[in-house]
């Protein structure tokens, strides 16, 4: 459960750093927009972000996603 919980919310970070929709998000994850909506609103609160902008930044920093060029 743990393992799969953590993969969600990893998926769910990187597409929000690509600039997703909860509607791609779910789409790409095969799971609700209510259930994309609630892994993007416990990622904001597990990171202490305040919105996607936020999100973004935490995946570059953390090398998640390349930098634009």
């Amino acid at each position: 459960m743990f393992m799969w919980a953590f993969l969600a919310f990893g998926c769910a970070l990187l597409a929000s750093a690509v600039g997703m929709s909860n509607a791609e998000i779910a789409a790409a994850m095969y799971i609700t927009a209510g259930t994309a909506k609630t892994h993007v609103a416990r990622l904001l609160a597990k990171l202490g972000a305040r919105d996607r902008v936020q999100l973004v930044i935490i995946a570059y920093e953390a090398g998640l996603v390349p930098a634009p060029r």
